[in-house]
């Protein structure tokens, strides 16, 4: 069980192109080192992953920033995200992080919250779903990564592409979560806070429940936001939970 002050971020979405949000997210674990009991990165740290042994200054970087975040004193857990969901127990080791899988039930002396990136609920989207489906299978992703890199980087950045367009072609509520499977997660997990990313859409959702879990009538979803336009987190401490967002840092503030 953990204690006082816990940190969720997600949808970081790091790449070479967008050294800004490195340097936020270094000046981030910077500021808050020594100061909170754990980091959980919830997916979409990385805009792509394709391999453990993908090799790179960005994710040699990270890694040293978020062990060193550790050594402080706090607990760092990453989940997958739809970017992401590759990263296996080699770059958690470098990191001095635990993978933790969807859904994860945190049990805290602030209250108990349910943690996931949030793209399993957005079953509105069969055509994603499908996708999600096929490379989180096990055998798949044992052949994709027997692969050369040439061949997992040609893949990614066609998927990647194919993801942008089928985006623009897609209405605003099918990429949304559906209400009805967050219904069901939190009656099968009997929580009444859930926290997750991938939407892209910060807030804080009150939702009436049809039946009491608890004794609780109202569960809350909060929902964090990406960094491409800012920093965003969740804070849980023993006064509750808290969505807060803050500026970018130039790429030099970094140096």
């Amino acid at each position: 069980m953990l204690s006082s002050r816990t940190l969720f971020i997600s949808d970081l979405h790091l790449q070479e192109s967008r050294p800004d949000i490195t340097s936020t997210l270094l000046h981030f674990l910077k500021a808050n080192e020594g100061q909170s009991d754990a980091l959980f990165i919830l997916g979409d740290l990385f805009e792509v992953w394709i391999g453990d042994d993908d090799v790179s200054e960005l994710n040699s970087t990270i890694a040293k920033a978020l062990a060193a975040f550790n050594r402080a004193g706090a607990w760092v857990f990453i989940g997958h995200g739809n970017r992401d969901f590759l990263i296996g127990p080699d770059y958690a080791e470098q990191c001095g992080a635990t993978l933790i899988e969807d859904p994860y039930i945190l049990r805290s002396e602030s209250g108990s919250v349910v943690l996931l990136h949030g793209d399993q609920l957005c079953i509105d989207d069969t055509e994603y779903m499908k996708f999600r489906e096929q490379v989180r299978d096990p055998d798949w992703q044992r052949e994709f990564l027997a692969k050369s890199l040439d061949e997992r980087h040609a893949f990614a950045n066609q998927a990647r592409q194919q993801s942008q367009s089928a985006i623009a072609d897609k209405s605003s509520q099918i990429m949304d979560v559906n209400q009805n499977e967050v219904l069901q997660l939190l009656k099968s997990t009997q929580q009444t806070t859930v926290i997750h990313g991938h939407t892209h859409r910060p807030a804080i959702h009150q939702i009436q429940l049809d039946s009491p879990i608890a004794e609780h009538s109202e569960a809350r979803r909060i929902v964090l936001g990406d960094w491409d336009q800012q920093g965003w987190f969740a804070e849980l401490n023993p006064d509750g939970v808290s969505l807060q967002n803050f500026p970018l840092q130039t790429a030099l503030a970094s140096k």
